[in-house]
């Protein structure tokens, strides 16, 4: 006879054995989605139990065999959180947050930490757990991986603590994020288990290598997809999804190269507001404004106009 997954609960006092489909109802109210925004290719993998399982597995040294005991609770654009992930699901008595990032980023602790703050508000609210109670409260266990293949390099594992943000060290809590790198020649043990994961890293690095001999994206992308078909890499997926997975791919660049652009525009606005800075300064003191030209390598027009907006 099938057992069914469990979960106590206390609440005042009493033990109580929830069922899994009662969490389940729970995610699906917190979870509810509107689709606005396109997946990107890693998501697109993975977006089904039986590949979630395996990259699960392999992530955890586990053994689970049933798709059917993985909840997906995706957050695609849950509009009252103003929040949006790229996998999470529940199995076991584990809620998991898998994201994929091609740029580090050292605020995946504090991320992690607000997601898992409105879930868990959620399913205390949901299922009308006292916290002021005196009995201790049992909750899903979080679990948060973030999956980097950028460009940059890193070693195949570090864990990020969101302490590492405090001014001071020390304080009342803890939230820990877990980066694996999961490009080509890292993490071979996580790629021998999970060989979807290992068929995405070579041909993301397929691509790269085309970029890197002068390719247009596009034709890079395409001579990628046409290599992995050949060598049995993602064969059927590029076969079934070829079209979609160049869009998916050109655009995630092209957003790639928007942010890098914003990025350049900031730093470059940073360093002309400093030198508005250093030549306000200059003046204060006395400086001519033939002499401040020369210094900042702003025109006379650039300074007066400058100054004058700042009165």
């Amino acid at each position: 006879m099938k057992t069914k997954q469990m979960m106590e609960i206390i609440y005042d006092g009493r033990v109580f054995e929830v069922k899994q489909s009662k969490i389940i109802d729970f995610l699906l109210k917190i979870f509810h989605t509107n689709r606005k925004h396109k997946d990107r290719l890693f998501v697109k993998l993975f977006d089904n139990r039986e590949a979630l399982l395996e990259l699960y597995n392999a992530v955890n040294g586990s053994n689970y065999k049933n798709p059917g005991e993985l909840v997906i609770t995706t957050l695609e654009d849950a509009v009252y959180m103003g929040m949006k992930n790229d996998c999470s699901f529940l199995i076991g008595s584990h809620l998991n947050l898998y994201e994929h990032q091609s740029t580090f980023n050292p605020n995946m602790p504090l991320r992690g930490f607000l997601y898992f703050a409105s879930a868990l508000q959620g399913y205390l609210a949901v299922n009308q757990i006292n916290i002021y109670s005196r009995y201790l409260v049992k909750l899903p266990t979080p679990q948060y991986i973030v999956f980097y293949n950028g460009t940059e390099d890193y070693p195949d594992r570090i864990e990020q603590r969101l302490s590492d943000a405090f001014e001071k060290p020390g304080g009342c809590m803890e939230f820990r994020a877990v980066m694996l790198n999961i490009n080509l020649g890292h993490n071979s043990e996580l790629m021998e288990q999970c060989r979807l994961l290992e068929e995405y890293s070579i041909f993301i690095d397929k691509i790269r290598d085309y970029l890197e001999q002068k390719l247009s994206t596009e034709d890079a992308v395409d001579a990628a997809s046409q290599y992995c078909i050949e060598n049995d890499i993602l064969k059927q997926f590029l076969l079934k999804n070829r079209n979609e997975v160049r869009q998916l791919i050109l655009t995630e660049y092209n957003e790639k190269k928007h942010m890098e652009m914003e990025r350049r525009d900031e730093r470059a606005e940073g360093i002309r507001e400093g030198k508005f800075a250093v030549a306000k300064l200059m003046l204060e003191r006395g400086e001519t404004i033939e002499y401040i030209c020369e210094i900042t390598e702003l025109s006379r027009e650039e300074i007066e106009t400058a100054l004058e907006r700042r009165k």
